[in-house]
């Protein structure tokens, strides 16, 4: 950030830029930085052609389309109103836990609860295929440590939403209050200025999206919430004392520890970034979780305090892609960390027996062991 602000990778041929103005830029210049390729690197170099639905790897005027019929779906109160389910269900689970000594953070919680809230939202009530859902988006997202994704069809980059063709079928005909049906029900004006339905296959594939999405990320924010905040037992102690400093603590934990470090982006034509051309068919990381840490931005952006005044941050990104779930995220780590605070105000992360889940895109614990 310091040294190389525009930074080239000769072995694996991309470019980034980590200082918090270039990847804001960056994140909000979609002409130039398009994501129709794929946000991830190895997904940019396989050259894959994108299915409709996909509406993190699209662009306007598709992306427009797409962003607004979902837009319908995640409204901030349809989130709120989310709130006393998604609170029973931490209940649920770490209840069993009082009076133990020790508690996983990732799998005794938040392996399971997202998945779990995002199920509810699409209209799957059955735990166990909750927890099948959870295990294909983790399953697509693991690599091997050190190496990259292994990226070699679209169906290998992009999962096509088979798991969910069952209930698809199901709601067609028994229609209820969910994601599911409203995208089924829901008339839109495509990008040839037809008026019609989603097709099967665009349902699918938003279904997939938005479950994969809505479920490894605030996994990993509420292991992160354990990690960091035992790295720091004085500011826990006081959100235990005050719950509301926590919204501020969530807002200070994804800009600390971004669950989603980086968002890649192809460069259609040259452009010039930092007085250096970037030639057309290049790579562009945009490394959010260094940008997040600019002194610029942050003074002191190394140090994690519940108490900064933030403002804005890049962990949901910026911009026509900025997160759809944001609500929903910052809702559930809220309420989760509320609800763990009030059964364990103290904790001790067994760090010898954490492990960190090898990934190309999310960055988070697979497992975080404490003592309580």
């Amino acid at each position: 950030r310091e040294e190389a602000p525009l930074y080239y990778n000769e072995p694996y041929d991309f470019w980034a830029v980590s200082r918090y103005e270039d990847v804001e830029r960056g994140l909000a210049d979609y002409s130039h930085l398009i994501s129709g390729k794929g946000g991830i690197l190895e997904v940019i170099r396989a050259d894959i052609e994108m299915p409709p639905g996909v509406l993190i790897f699209s662009d306007p005027p598709i992306h427009t389309m797409h962003r607004r019929l979902l837009s319908r779906v995640f409204t901030p109160r349809k989130m709120a109103a989310l709130e006393p389910d998604i609170r029973a269900l931490c209940a649920t689970y770490l209840d069993p836990l009082v009076g133990g000594d020790r508690f996983d953070f990732v799998a005794d919680f938040s392996a399971d609860m997202p998945a779990r809230v995002i199920c509810m939202l699409l209209g799957i009530p059955d735990e166990e295929d909750s927890l099948r859902v959870r295990d294909n988006a983790d399953a697509r997202l693991r690599t091997e440590a050190g190496k990259p994704m292994e990226v070699r069809s679209r169906s290998m980059a992009i999962d096509d939403g088979t798991l969910f063709a069952e209930y698809i079928d199901w709601r067609e005909k028994h229609p209820s209050d969910d994601i599911m049906t409203q995208l089924l029900q829901s008339e839109f004006e495509d990008e040839t200025g037809t008026v019609r339905r989603l097709t099967r296959e665009e349902i699918l594939t938003y279904v997939a999206v938005v479950a994969g999405a809505g479920s490894e990320t605030t996994t990993k924010l509420i292991g992160w919430a354990g990690k960091v905040l035992g790295d720091h037992p004085d500011q826990r102690r006081e959100l235990a004392e005050n719950p509301a400093l926590v919204p501020n603590a969530i807002e200070e934990l994804l800009r600390f520890e971004p669950p989603g470090p980086h968002i890649a982006r192809f460069v259609p034509e040259e452009i010039e970034v930092r007085g250096t051309k970037i030639p057309a068919g290049s790579v562009m990381m945009l490394i959010a979780a260094s940008a997040n840490r600019d002194d610029r931005r942050f003074p002191n952006g190394d140090t994690f305090d519940i108490h900064r005044e933030i403002g804005s941050h890049v962990a949901f990104g910026y911009g026509i892609h900025f997160c759809l779930g944001a609500n929903l995220a910052r809702l559930e780590g809220r309420v989760a960390l509320e609800e763990i605070l009030k059964r364990f105000p103290e904790w001790e992360v067994d760090l010898p027996n954490a492990k960190l889940a090898p990934t190309s895109t999310v960055r988070g614990y697979e497992t975080l062991p404490t003592f309580i």
